[in-house]
């Protein structure tokens, strides 16, 4: 399937997130794998905010966060979640939807060893999403922690990635006159190939 520029073209959608995630990287100015994730809480009311997806697969979309925060246990609760990514110097942008698992095996090891020292040590110190009367606290936190963790602290056990295993992917790129270019991709429930369709914009 292509469009009239050609950038939909094949009819693998992770390959084409993967394709403009990689564009947007040498035009973004800051954070262009930033998404703007979606959860609900118990009552289904929704909350957003943003993270930073770091790989897409062949299959799903990858981001760590803290398992005790709001969103984790947002996510753990319905199971789901959604995203978009905005690239406003590409004119585009990209929607999912779809179920979610954890990642905290060594592919979670490995992104947690990746960090910063700080970081790492800043991951294990925040409470998430828990009340703080202080900055002050924080950091009195993270220099309690420093000498206790180390120079390589393992990853905690609270915190790690969640894979969104999409079952609606769409693309949509600005079209002159508002008539923009619009293709979703629907998996339903045990099917293995996607449906895709052109949408009105």
């Amino acid at each position: 399937m292509s469009d009239r520029t050609g950038i939909f073209a094949g009819d693998d959608p992770f390959e084409i997130a993967r394709r403009w995630l990689a564009e947007a990287e040498a035009t973004e100015i800051n954070d262009p794998n930033a998404i703007a994730l979606s959860t609900v809480d118990a009552s289904g009311m929704p909350n957003v905010r943003m993270v930073l997806l770091k790989e897409i697969e062949a299959d799903a979309f990858v981001f760590y966060t803290n398992y005790e925060s709001r969103k984790g246990q947002e996510i753990e609760a319905a199971g789901k979640a959604a995203f978009v990514m905005h690239w406003k110097s590409l004119h585009r942008q990209l929607r999912v939807r779809g179920t979610v698992t954890r990642e905290e095996g060594e592919k979670a090891d490995a992104y947690y060893a990746s960090r910063s020292l700080k970081s790492r040590l800043g991951a294990w110190a925040s409470k998430q999403s828990q009340p703080l009367g202080s900055r002050t606290e924080l950091m009195t936190e993270v220099a309690k922690l420093t000498p206790k963790l180390g120079t390589n602290p393992p990853r905690p056990a609270f915190w790690g990635g969640f894979r969104i295993h999409p079952t609606e992917i769409e693309f949509w790129a600005d079209g002159a006159f508002r008539l923009h270019d619009r293709f979703r991709w629907v998996k339903g429930d045990g099917k293995i190939e996607w449906d895709i369709n052109r949408l009105n914009p």
